[in-house]
C-alpha cells in the first residue's frame, strides 16, 4: 500500500514540475559541522563530479522521484524568546533577526515559526486572551484582549516576516480560558462541553486579531500537547474523540463560516501515540476540515510520522516541538540526534517543515514560569551583556534551512551503508541538496546524483549539506 501510494504522489509531483532544469554535471558546495565543534556549519573545498555511476556507489539520490514539497524550517517566537530579543540594542537585535531570518550569506533563512495562543511555560506570567474577575463566565468574550502579544510577540514576528516574507506562521494553545475549563484554572483540567462554541469563537479571534497586527495566521492546532496536564504551567488534556468534536462540529464550521484561511493541524504532540490522530481522522466530520498532523519528539520515534500519512496520504505532516536541553549537554550528540531524527527524519517521514522549541533562552534557560528549567534556546542571550551564543541547535537547523528553500520537492536517496543517512531535496531553481549524517566511522560516502559520481569524506558523528547550484539560465 505504500508503494503504491509513493507512486503516486511521485507521479502527481513531476506532473507539477516538470519545467525546473537540472543542466549538465558540476561540483557540489560542502558545509561542514563535526561533532568535535572544530567545525561549525564551515564552508569545505566543492566536491567535483568523478563520471558516470559505477554501480557500487553508497547514496543514490534521484531527483525524478518526488514527494512532499517543503516549506522551511525555524523555532518558536515565545514570551519568553520575544522579550529576550526585543530587549537588546536596535542595532544588535536588528543584526540578529537578519541573520536568522535573512537568506543573506551569513542568514539562516528560517521560515517557519510558531507562536503561542496565551501563555506557555516560557511566559513570564500564566495568562490567556480572555482572563475574566472571578473566572465569570464570557461567551460572548467581551474581556478579550492580545495586548500581551502585541509587548514582544508581535512586534518581532512582524519584524521577521519583513525580513523573510515567506515565513509561516502556526498558533497553539497551551490553556483555554480558566472559566473554560472543568478545573476553573490554566493548570490541568479539560475543555467544559457548553463552552466548545465560544472556544471556536475564541480561536477565530485570535487569528483575526493577529492579522490586523500584520502577522497572517497559516496554521493552528486547537491544542499543545493534549494528552498532558503538567502540574504547574498552563496546559488542557483533550482526547481524540473530544478533538475529533471541537473540529468537526466547532472550529471547523465557525472558521469556514468567518471565512477564515488558517489550515487545523490535529495532535501536536508525541511520536508514540499515532493512534491518537488516526482516531481524528478517522472522523468524517473532523477529517474534512483537517489539513494535516503536527509532532513532537520527546517520545516515540519518527517513523510514526508515516504511519499516518500512508493511511491518510491526503493529510500533510508537520513536525512542531523539540527542544534541546542540558539532559544531552554535549555538541555532538545533540546534533546527531537532531540531525537524524528531525531533518533527515522528519522530511523522509513526509514532514514539510521542522519546528524547534525556543527561538531564544538566557543563561538560566529562561524566561520560564514552571516547566522546563534546563530547555535551551536556538541561541542563548544574556540579557546582562547582550552577548549571543549559538547553540548546536543553531546548526542543525542552519543545514537545512539555508539551503532547502520553500517550495522544495523532497526527493529519492537510498542509502546501502548504515553508517551514513541522508536526505535530498530539489529547490524549484534547479538547485540541489543533499544533507549528510555520518552515523559513525570516518571514511569516504560515494554519492550518486541523477546518474552522476562524487565522493565526500566526512568524520564520524559529522553533518555535512551539499549543494549544487541552480544551472545558469535556470527557472
Amino acid at each position: 500500500m505504500r508503494r503504491l501510494v509513493t507512486a503516486a504522489l511521485a507521479a502527481l509531483s513531476l506532473a507539477g514540475c516538470t519545467s525546473i532544469s537540472l543542466g549538465p554535471p558540476q561540483s557540489a558546495d560542502v558545509w561542514l559541522t563535526t561533532a568535535d565543534e572544530t567545525q561549525k556549519l564551515t564552508q569545505q573545498p566543492a566536491v567535483e563530479p568523478q563520471g558516470p555511476a559505477t554501480g557500487g556507489e553508497s547514496l543514490i539520490v534521484d531527483t525524478s522521484e518526488r514527494f512532499q514539497r517543503m516549506h522551511g524550517f525555524g523555532a518558536a517566537i515565545t514570551d519568553g524568546s520575544a522579550q529576550l530579543i526585543s530587549g537588546l540594542p536596535e542595532d544588535q537585535r536588528k543584526a540578529l533577526m537578519m541573520e536568522l531570518f535573512g537568506r543573506g550569506p551569513n542568514g539562516l533563512g528560517l521560515s517557519f515559526t510558531r507562536l503561542t495562543v496565551g501563555a506557555s511555560d516560557f511566559s513570564p506570567d500564566h495568562y490567556s486572551y480572555d482572563d475574566t474577575p472571578d473566572n465569570s463566565p464570557d461567551p460572548e468574550l467581551r474581556h478579550f484582549s492580545i495586548d500581551y502579544a502585541r509587548r514582544f510577540v508581535l512586534p518581532r514576528t512582524r519584524e521577521a516576516l519583513a525580513i523573510n516574507p515567506d515565513l509561516k506562521v502556526m498558533i497553539s494553545p497551551w490553556s483555554a480560558p480558566a472559566w473554560m475549563k472543568t478545573s476553573k484554572s490554566l493548570i490541568k483540567g479539560q475543555l467544559a462541553p457548553e463552552h466548545y462554541p465560544a472556544f471556536a469563537n475564541y480561536l477565530a479571534r485570535v487569528v483575526e486579531e493577529f492579522g490586523r497586527e500584520g502577522v497572517r495566521v497559516s496554521m493552528l492546532t486547537i491544542q499543545n500537547e493534549p494528552d498532558f496536564e503538567p502540574a504547574d504551567y498552563p496546559g488542557m488534556r483533550v482526547n481524540s474523540p473530544d478533538r475529533a468534536i471541537i473540529i468537526g462540529r466547532h472550529v471547523g464550521p465557525v472558521f469556514r463560516a468567518r471565512g477564515l484561511k488558517t489550515q487545523i493541524l490535529d495532535y501536536d504532540h508525541n511520536w508514540d501515540n499515532p493512534e491518537m490522530p488516526w482516531t481524528v481522522l478517522s472522523d468524517p466530520v473532523a477529517r474534512k476540515y483537517v489539513s494535516g498532523v503536527a509532532w513532537h519528539c520527546y517520545e516515540g520515534d519518527v517513523p510514526a510520522q508515516s504511519q499516518v500519512h500512508d493511511a491518510f496520504p491526503d493529510k500533510d505532516v508537520w513536525f512542531t516541538e523539540c527542544s534541546g536541553g542540558e539532559w544531552q549537554p554535549k555538541f555532538g550528540e545533540t546534533l546527531g540526534w537532531m540531525t537524524s531524527k528531525l531533518i533527515i527524519g522528519g522530511a523522509n517521514n513526509w514532514s514539510r517543515g521542522t519546528l524547534l522549541w525556543n527561538l531564544a533562552l538566557d543563561p538560566a534557560h529562561g524566561p520560564h514560569k514552571g516547566g522546563c528549567g534546563d530547555c535551551r534556546g536556538v541561541v542563548t542571550i544574556d540579557p546582562a551583556t547582550g552577548a549571543v551564543t549559538r547553540n548546536v541547535e543553531y546548526y542543525v537547523l542552519g543545514h537545512a534551512s539555508r539551503f532547502v528553500l520553500p517550495g522544495a520537492y523532497r526527493v529519492a536517496a537510498a542509502s546501502k551503508d548504515d553508517s551514513v543517512e541522508a536526505a535530498a531535496f530539489l529547490n524549484t531553481d534547479g538547485s540541489r541538496v543533499v544533507i549528510l549524517h555520518r552515523k559513525s566511522g570516518d571514511g569516504p560516502t560515494t554519492l550518486v546524483l541523477d546518474g552522476q559520481r562524487y565522493t565526500v569524506t566526512l568524520p564520524g558523528g559529522a553533518v555535512a549539506t551539499l549543494r549544487w547550484s541552480a544551472p545558469s539560465g535556470a527557472k
